[in-house]
């Protein structure tokens, strides 16, 4: 059974919305990152200034320590604001803690021995640097685009001595009242058109240092710990996949091919002084071999099911649920089957395995009367469900069958819970980046 995607992605705003959302987070950044950048530039001073005067006494290195924490929650606040500039999700560094029962001089030099630490220091000592220019050059871009194309409101008001020149009759405009509505009002609604592009360069920009400073050396180091992460759980599934492919050949098409050598010689033997028995010694080896092939098509659905190659996710997940033996309804986007919309095909091995390993472990330990899976695309993602209404008890343990599927969407990149209360229902819940 296959259907359309379970969930709709929401109503994206209108352009002109979206722009004047836009601009207003961007304005507000701006705006308040300048008082933030003045009270980061005089802590920064005040701390090193206070700090590097009283080092000769005991005094210095307490007062660097609690500077350092008092910039760290300058960047924190940061680091909030940075995400609507960046469409970013916040990323907070990992700071250094004092071990459980550290003393007064170890907890004083466990953010001064923090490099994270040095770094919220100095992005609170520099970002007046760039605050400072960003906020005058936005203030004065709101100042021409309101004052400019609201200029033949105000105009009469303007006080005019006899010998004063306005700028139409510096540029040779003429010098009436006309030509410099007409001057004003062009100034000001080149400001006003141009106040989104200026607003987003100026956020940026300041956004761009905090981000350089404050986040960007903390995603990279989550960035690597994740390919790290990834890397093991790729090499435990695959020795969890070698290792049960040895144990189901050795257990089965081995064995049985261990017979049929020993019905081969047997038959050989026979058939001088007993072609009967030799006929039903051969009788036996062609069942022998004709269970070992169908051993052998079963174990090769584990390394490379030909119908997911060939016709694509929806095909071979219809197969797995027709072989199930609990009753399962499958829910999936008929779209991942096209030439158009098939997904990666290490993707597609992916939740291919994911779902197989759900569904044996529905058969083998639910004893539910009923599954349902549900393979959906959103946006950057594959979701797959996988839920029942089983005795529940399920979970990650190590040597289950569902840590193998853990490690395998880890090595995907991807996410994976498991929710089965004791009494069920159990749901397995796996999103693949896509």
């Amino acid at each position: 059974m296959t259907a359309a995607p379970l969930a709709t992605a929401p109503t994206p705003l209108s352009p002109v919305h979206g722009l004047l959302r836009r601009l207003a987070r961007d304005t507000t950044y701006v705006l308040v990152g300048f008082p933030l950048a003045i009270v980061g530039f005089v802590l920064a001073v005040v701390g090193i200034s206070l700090s590097a005067g009283l080092l000769v006494t005991t005094l210095g290195l307490p007062i660097l320590a609690g500077f350092l924490y008092a910039a760290r929650g300058l960047a924190d606040i940061e680091r909030l604001r940075l995400a609507a500039v960046l469409d970013r999700p916040r990323v907070r560094p990992v700071y250094r803690r004092p071990e459980p029962g550290a003393g007064f001089w170890r907890r004083v030099f466990t953010p001064i021995r923090d490099a994270q630490s040095w770094l919220d220091l100095l992005h609170a000592f520099v970002r007046l640097l760039v605050a400072l220019p960003t906020f005058v050059l936005l203030v004065v871009w709101w100042v021409l685009a309101l004052g400019g194309t609201l200029y033949v409101v105000y105009d009469w008001a303007i006080p005019r001595g006899v010998d004063d020149q306005d700028l139409s009759q510096l540029l040779g405009m003429g010098d009436g009242a006309g030509a410099r509505i007409a001057l004003n009002t062009a100034i000001g609604l080149f400001a006003l058109f141009t106040l989104p592009l200026v607003a987003r360069g100026c956020a940026r920009l300041q956004a761009g240092l905090a981000y350089s400073l404050l986040t960007g050396v903390a995603e990279m180091r989550q960035r690597i710990i994740t390919l790290e992460e990834q890397k093991r759980a790729a090499a435990s599934a695959e020795a969890v996949a070698l290792r049960r492919l040895e144990r189901d050949i050795h257990d089965g098409p081995q064995q049985r091919l261990v017979r049929l050598a020993m019905d081969l010689g047997r038959a050989r033997h026979q058939l001088a002084d007993n072609p009967d028995a030799a006929r039903q010694t051969l009788d036996e080896a062609v069942a022998q071999t004709r269970e070992t092939l169908d051993e052998l098509r079963a174990l090769s659905r584990g390394i490379a099911p030909p119908i997911l190659v060939d016709r694509g996710l929806p095909s071979a997940l219809a197969a797995l649920a027709a072989r199930a033996l609990v009753p399962t309804e499958l829910v999936v986007d008929d779209d991942l089957g096209t030439a158009a919309g098939r997904l990666d095909p290490g993707l597609e091995s992916t939740a291919y395995f994911v779902v197989a390993e759900a569904l044996t472990n529905v058969s083998k330990h639910s004893r539910a009367n009923a599954c349902r899976v549900e393979v959906t695309r959103k946006v950057g993602r594959l979701e797959i469900t996988v839920t029942d209404d089983g005795v529940g008890g399920a979970h990650l343990a190590k040597g289950h069958g569902l840590n193998g599927i853990a490690d395998r969407v880890r090595a995907a990149g991807g996410t994976l819970e498991v929710t089965s209360p004791a009494g069920g229902p159990t749901r397995v819940h796996a999103e693949l980046p896509r």
